[in-house]
């Protein structure tokens, strides 16, 4: 079968941590200097320290914030503040509303290719206002989140429900995430090939695909259609 559609992870993979507004609001709210070149520094490390981890995926949001800030140098003992200061912020705007450079284009590569394109998150229900708030959900037909599902990645349902409700199979679909424990072993439970995100190549070796950014993602895709070769 030929690829007709594309899915996309949200978080760290499309959109990004708004680390210019967090920086500023954590530092005034805990009295640590911090920057948002010295939370982005920090975005793989804290993300490589939660694939060890053995948690749910909401869970894994929270660690993965208090990890990020851990690592950018709030102690542990400005918890309860760096979480309400996050949660008053997140409910004024999504967190993740920032975008790298080149994703619009991106996007917009593979839709003119003929491609469809969907989101398939591990959410608190908020994935589509996340996306809306960074200017891309015009781009995707449909936006499974996991709070709405019932079901979140690794687990292979939550792909299966992306496929039904766009009525492909698995092998006319590829996905493209930044966790291997989260998004690869559940992308491939479902039967769907992979592209990992991995932009300090800190996977390379292993045996999925690896792009440093979206707008790489676009040409390895592009450029598999017309060889037709997506598998590892």
């Amino acid at each position: 079968m030929s690829l007709r559609a594309v899915l996309f992870d949200a978080g760290n993979t499309l959109l990004f941590l708004d680390y210019a507004r967090l920086a500023p609001a954590i530092a005034a709210a805990t009295g640590v200097a911090l920057t948002a070149a010295g939370l982005a520094a920090q975005a793989r490390p804290a993300a490589l320290a939660l694939e060890r981890g053995d948690t749910t995926d909401r869970e894994r949001a929270s660690h993965y914030l208090e990890t990020l800030f851990r690592l950018a140098g709030v102690p542990d003992a400005h918890g309860d503040v760096v979480r309400d200061t996050l949660l008053r912020l997140h409910r004024e705007r999504h967190l993740w509303a920032a975008l790298k450079p080149g994703t619009h284009e991106a996007l917009e590569r593979l839709h003119r290719a003929g491609l469809r394109l969907a989101v398939v998150s591990n959410s608190d229900g908020r994935a589509e206002e996340g996306l809306a708030a960074a200017g891309l959900l015009e781009w995707f037909e449909l936006v499974i989140d996991s709070q709405l599902v019932g079901f979140e990645k690794p687990d292979p349902r939550i792909f299966h429900a992306a496929l039904e409700r766009m009525g492909l199979a698995p092998a006319e679909a590829l996905y493209v995430g930044d966790i291997y424990e989260v998004d690869v072993v559940g992308a491939r439970g479902a039967g769907l090939d992979v592209i990992l995100l991995d932009p300090l190549g800190n996977h390379t070796g292993r045996d999925v695909l690896t792009a440093p950014g979206i707008a790489e993602v676009a040409e390895m895709i592009l450029d598999g259609v017309s060889r037709s070769v997506f598998s590892v």
